[in-house]
């Protein structure tokens, strides 16, 4: 399995991460210890999380996920085996009277002050002095590059940080932030982090993706399956009213689509994987500087992304599934 440097920095993760997004959610602490064991042996080290995950399930609070996961490694005193990534900045919805910080109902942003919080309340979830890539979970208009820059420049300096990355940023604000960072000599952004994925193309592809090129910027894009569909389990409208999920993919099921879904199966039977798994590794072969996140909830969904991060298509697989999303 060969690791990849996130940007200019020294920080390594495998042709795959691990999106912790299901911990809490989807999986409880038992089967999430047992899923983190798992990664483990297999060398997925990387996990992503951030502090609203997962707030949008009913009594939740935030930080569910960033919770399970600091109990996990205070467990198996392997912190210095794992990858942490984790995010700041998006809204945490309303949170209990009963949740860690009530008074913080409702607050989001990139601010030096909401910076500050969040990254002490994620140390303190994660049970570790050391964040190694903090992310702006998304784009804040109404702070200053300045200030949000500066801020995660304090914490680099007093060694709770890492590394820095971006995710959800348009190309132009990428572009601002990136010239803030040259200009007045602060940290910079090496790694974004955008919706990409073999039937969601157009809008990084545009813009964002050869900004990221030209600067030397990892990518690490979430839906890397487009919530599912790419993993062949949804082909037709009964197939959609199996999951909670399924009715809001069904927008894929056109024609390009099942050109798209043609195209991974002849590609799984030649490289004896499974859709999803060529899914993936499009992605690792698109942005040979990254590395796609996807979830699991079991032990098989696991061993497959562990298949999934050492498959290498060949230059003329990647050109047919090329053809086929375009």
């Amino acid at each position: 399995m060969q690791h990849r440097n996130l940007g200019r920095s020294a920080i390594q993760v495998p042709p795959v991460i691990f999106g912790c997004n299901v911990f809490g959610w989807t999986v409880d602490k038992a089967q999430s210890f047992r899923l983190l064991d798992q990664l483990l042996d297999v060398g997925l080290n990387a996990l992503d999380t951030a502090d609203v995950y997962s707030a949008w399930v009913p009594g939740n609070a935030g930080g569910e996920s960033e919770t399970i996961i600091g109990e996990w490694m205070a467990a198996r005193g392997n912190r210095n085996r794992v990858t942490l990534l984790t995010k700041v900045g998006m809204q945490m919805g309303p949170r209990q009277a009963s949740g860690p910080h009530p008074d913080h109902v409702g607050q989001a942003g990139l601010s030096r002050r909401w910076i500050l919080q969040s990254v002490e309340d994620s140390l303190r979830r994660l049970r570790t002095d050391t964040i190694d890539l903090f992310q702006t979970h998304r784009d804040d208009p109404a702070t200053p590059f300045e200030e949000t820059l500066s801020t995660l420049g304090e914490l680099i300096k007093a060694g709770k940080v890492r590394a820095i990355g971006a995710s959800n940023h348009t190309a132009p604000r990428l572009k601002a932030a990136l010239a803030t960072s040259a200009q007045q000599g602060l940290p910079r952004y090496e790694t974004m982090q955008p919706h990409y994925n073999l039937v969601e193309r157009t809008d990084f592809e545009a813009e964002l993706g050869p900004l990221c090129q030209a600067e030397g910027l990892s990518v690490i894009p979430y839906y890397a399956l487009a919530a599912g569909f790419l993993t062949g389990k949804y082909r037709s409208q009964e197939d959609f009213a199996k999951t909670p999920r399924g009715p809001s993919l069904a927008k894929y099921l056109d024609a390009r689509g099942q050109r798209v879904l043609a195209a991974l199966d002849a590609v799984a039977a030649q490289q004896h994987a499974t859709p999803g798994q060529i899914a993936l590794a499009w992605i690792s072969a698109k942005l040979p500087n990254g590395a796609p996140i996807a979830s699991a909830t079991t032990a098989a969904h696991v061993a497959e992304l562990a298949k999934a991060a050492t498959l290498v298509l060949t230059p003329a697989q990647v050109a047919s599934l090329d053809t086929a999303s375009a």
